[in-house]
């Protein structure tokens, strides 16, 4: 491997950098490669066979950017495309297991909520999950229909946000969930919301800081030496296949309301 300092991270737009976030707070060290295909937002709806094809393309174009290392930041893309992705390539790939393992774990009402994409409820990681960890577990199922374009048009805070996350979670209060699994990385962009629609007592299960541990895990195996050790220039290079504007912002609301920096930032659009 010709590049163990440089991490691509993609998604299917915005949502990723939820994800992002939680690797530069854990690995501030390394360098990283975004793209955001919103061009082709939102991948839910859309078929397996051509969220692979997208998969491949957006991951021939992150080795080509260096990347060495890839995180699938996306819960529908990691569960249509991560299995073919990791027989094609040879670097490592990071995908968004589902959070019903430690919601299931963790539930005192033997009932938990879980939000996502229609192709998220498909894929085998989250069927496995389920079964494992859940079978004795009552789970309020809900798709969250509307939500990932809310956040890629810039509006997650508002109104209209609001009463749609309302819609979504009132059955799951109904059925006495005592955790909520966010299972798409547009999500907790919500978060916000839902602290102030959910009761106090209720978990909200976000799987990003998970992936970056395992991120984590994964470099200091290849790296074969202590992740304090590396020294990269940290920097981010930001790629969209569509309009970079919600792009801008959100890494800047989340500059803002962090102590995460993303030093030698750019924006740039790709498209395929």
């Amino acid at each position: 491997m010709t590049n163990t300092t440089t991490i691509g991270v993609f998604d299917s737009g915005v949502g990723g950098l939820t994800v992002l976030k939680e690797l530069v707070k854990l690995l501030p060290n390394y360098s990283y490669v975004y793209f955001a295909d919103t061009k082709h937002c939102p991948y839910g709806p859309k078929g397996s066979e051509e969220i692979i094809r997208l998969s491949e393309k957006i991951t021939k174009f992150l080795i080509d950017q260096g990347c060495s290392t890839i995180v699938v930041a996306c819960n529908t893309a990691t569960a249509a495309a991560i299995d073919y992705l990791r027989k094609t390539f040879s670097v490592p790939f990071v995908g968004m297991e589902p959070a019903v393992k430690p919601a299931a774990l963790g539930t005192k009402t033997k009932s938990i909520g879980v939000l996502a994409t229609k192709g998220t409820f498909k894929g085998r990681l989250y069927r496995e999950t389920t079964s494992r960890y859940a079978a004795n577990i009552n789970i309020c199922y809900q798709v969250g229909t509307g939500l990932v374009e809310l956040v890629e048009q810039g509006r997650s805070h508002s109104d209209e946000a609001r009463e749609l996350l309302r819609s979504y979670i009132k059955p799951m209060l109904d059925e006495k969930i005592d955790h909520l699994v966010l299972g798409c990385t547009h999500y907790p962009f919500f978060i916000p919301i839902l602290k102030e629609i959910l009761p106090k007592d209720i978990v909200i299960e976000n799987p990003a800081p998970a992936v970056a541990r395992q991120t984590a895990r994964i470099l200091s195996e290849v790296d074969a030496k202590p992740l304090a050790t590396v020294k990269a220039k940290p920097f981010v290079k930001f790629f969209s296949s569509g309009e970079t504007d919600t792009l801008e912002h959100l890494v800047k609301e989340i500059e803002t309301t962090t102590n995460i920096e993303f030093k030698q930032k750019s924006f740039q659009h790709f498209s395929f």
